[in-house]
């Protein structure tokens, strides 16, 4: 937490942020004069336009954790078993599902997926790791073994690190650059509603 607090403090003064800021700050001077607005009526106006903009980039995030959190981790720690693996079986499964999602949204400075519609597409189309999870409990005996969970289990951190990087990239693209940090502010809102209804739907496994 501490070595947080002292970042957070520090990352300002970063050349490359200082450049970004310098830009915004720009943009947003260049903006007033242009529409010579008060600033509150201009920033209401271009909020509501910018929520308007990325919202569909917004469902995607918010699908694609409600999506993981409803599996991850209380199905993965709870629900599956290994008679070779006892204990350990949870454990490696979390550490694999955590280093595939570090390897989808490391991927990212690799390769961005520049259409949109695919990525957001994409993000629904996870959906379908649903009933392949419930499979692995009510399905047949093989689908239950350690292969195929851990299978799916790491494919489920690999789209969710890679495609919520992805729909981030490109909502923030999307509107001007003054309005790139609100953008990300209005994707993280999205994010944090995907973790809240992700965490009651998480439920259902147990009921």
């Amino acid at each position: 937490m501490i070595i947080c607090i002292v970042l957070y403090n520090i990352v300002h003064k970063l050349p490359v942020i200082k450049y970004y800021n310098d830009i915004k700050l720009q943009a947003l001077d260049e903006e007033k004069e242009k529409n010579r607005a008060s600033t509150s009526v201009l920033w209401g106006s271009k909020l509501w336009e910018n929520v308007g903009t990325v919202k569909w980039y917004g469902y995607g995030i918010l699908v694609i954790y409600v999506m993981t959190l409803c599996i991850f981790p209380g199905y993965i720690t709870e629900d599956v078993h290994s008679y070779i693996l006892n204990d350990w079986y949870p454990i490696l499964l979390i550490t694999g599902f955590n280093v595939f999602d570090v390897v989808g949204k490391s991927l990212t400075a690799i390769y961005v997926l520049e259409n949109a519609k695919v990525a957001i597409g994409a993000s629904f189309a996870r959906l379908f790791l649903l009933p392949l999870f419930y499979g692995c409990l009510h399905g047949p005996q093989f689908f239950g073994t350690e292969i195929p969970v851990t299978a799916l289990t790491c494919l489920l951190g690999l789209t969710n690190g890679y495609l919520t990087s992805v729909l981030m990239i490109l909502g923030t693209k999307t509107v001007q650059v003054q309005h790139a940090e609100t953008a990300g502010i209005v994707l993280v809102i999205f994010l944090v509603t995907g973790l809240s209804i992700g965490s009651v739907v998480s439920w259902f496994w147990v009921i």
